[in-house]
């Protein structure tokens, strides 16, 4: 979920000139979509940490801070940060090919699974915590503002800070294409191959010990946020246009201050703001970064509606689906066609507030239509990886997917919701003993 985003609109360090709205469009349009052949593959792993000896029991902000202070000595390739509630989040330098980035991020997942062993702590892939009510561990300005702001909206803000975490698949824009939307069948096959992604990989149907009728209750969160704040632009304009105008729109989340809290406006679009003639390009920058569609344009696009996935290696397989996907050419039009029929259900709204994506994020694969692209989609991925220079362990693990899940219509979140029938069913037995 990290605000901390790396987008960039100017360099921080230079004087703080207040911007007009028109070099807020041309700095938009010019640094969040950089053209060019697919070359670099990302991923952003956000996990739970619970105790290894129970993950129902609490953690307590103590060890957990002791825990990240050990952690600070450790090399790593990848960046590691902290999000609001405590979860980690691991985000690996941009990569030459898919195996260097499962590489990089496997070392550095093993250094730091050793570290919290010792310390009694454990990584969980989980879309949601199943067990914990939210609970802010980092207690910094910007949260404050950040928390006080998703309040205006219900309780979804604070789950979202606090007990979700994800996958999040950083790709190239890809090339600059003709035609009125310019690279836009990229941008397009993003939001639409995204709601199958949220259905094949759901992984968070409980929230607080019970079911929540949702098997991606992480997506319901984001939708809940609303639109201002966690939707994407329109699909029907130029990818750099829509974008543009949705960061211009969207209402400003905080005014940070260098003492005292920060001010947390009603109201207040960026535009509006440029207007007052008081925003800088600082200020755009962190504005950006307050900003969470599930595709999120930071000079490569950032793929950020899959719930975070069992395992310990759990996450290369929508790490590999989604690259193969996007990156290579045949499975990259395989999935284009296959999706294409999803189109009408993907209005009248943007993703993810739309009947598709919300059709995806409550049923997963027992939704048909979602359930036969998807079958279609992860046999193209399978197909595609050899070419990518996948080694036969990538390739045996999203082929065990496809077959464990995917064919039989279900998602990580069916054996979650299997394993708390037979829990219940278990304590219902006991309860019922003379």
């Amino acid at each position: 979920m990290s605000d901390s985003s790396n987008t960039s609109v100017g360099d921080c360090t230079e004087p703080r000139t207040a911007l007009t709205e028109a070099e807020v469009e041309a700095l938009v349009r010019g640094i969040c979509f950089k053209t060019g052949p697919p070359r670099t593959v990302g991923v952003e792993l956000e996990w739970l940490v619970h105790e290894l000896r129970g993950p129902q029991l609490t953690v307590t902000p103590q060890r957990l801070a002791a825990a990240y202070a050990a952690l600070e000595t450790v090399p790593l390739g990848s960046a590691l940060t902290v999000e609001p509630g405590g979860q980690l989040e691991l985000s690996s330098p941009p990569a030459a090919s898919l195996m260097e980035c499962i590489g990089t991020v496997s070392a550095d997942l093993d250094a730091v699974r050793t570290v919290l062993r010792d310390l009694g702590l454990v990584l969980t892939g989980l879309g949601t915590d199943p067990w914990h009510t939210p609970r802010r561990f980092l207690h910094e300005p910007r949260y404050d503002a950040m928390e006080a702001y998703l309040d205006r909206t219900g309780p979804a803000g604070r789950a979202m800070m606090c007990t979700s975490a994800s996958v999040q698949v950083c790709l190239d824009a890809g090339h600059e294409e003709p035609g009125p939307l310019g690279h836009g069948r990229r941008w397009w096959l993003a939001h639409t191959l995204g709601a199958v992604l949220v259905a094949a990989f759901a992984n968070s149907p409980v929230l607080q010990s019970a079911p929540t009728g949702w098997l991606s209750t992480r997506q319901l969160l984001w939708t809940e946020i609303g639109a201002d704040r966690a939707g994407a632009p329109a699909l029907d304009a130029e990818p750099r246009t829509a974008w543009a105008r949705h960061v211009l729109d969207a209402p400003v989340m905080c005014v940070r201050r260098d003492n005292g809290p920060w001010d947390v406006p009603e109201r207040l679009t960026f535009r509006e703001w440029t207007r007052t003639g008081e925003p800088t390009r600082e200020d755009l920058d962190y504005h950006i970064s307050t900003l969470f569609p599930p595709v999120r344009p930071r000079g490569h696009l950032e793929l950020r509606m899959i719930d975070a996935q069992p395992g310990e290696d759990g996450w290369i397989v929508p790490l590999a689906v989604t690259t193969a996907l996007f990156d290579d050419p045949e499975a990259a039009e395989a999935a284009y066609r296959a999706v294409k029929p999803l189109a009408e259900r993907a209005v009248p709204l943007p993703a993810p507030h739309n009947p598709l994506w919300t059709d995806a994020a409550r049923y997963g694969l027992a939704d048909p239509e979602l359930y036969e692209v998807a079958v279609v989609c992860f046999t193209a991925a399978v197909e595609a990886l050899p070419r990518l220079g996948a080694t036969d362990g990538v390739v045996d693990a999203v082929t065990a997917y496809l077959e464990r899940y995917v064919r039989a219509g279900r998602t990580p979140a069916d054996d979650q919701l299997d394993r708390l029938r037979e829990t219940n069913a278990r304590a219902y037995g006991k309860d019922r003993r003379p």
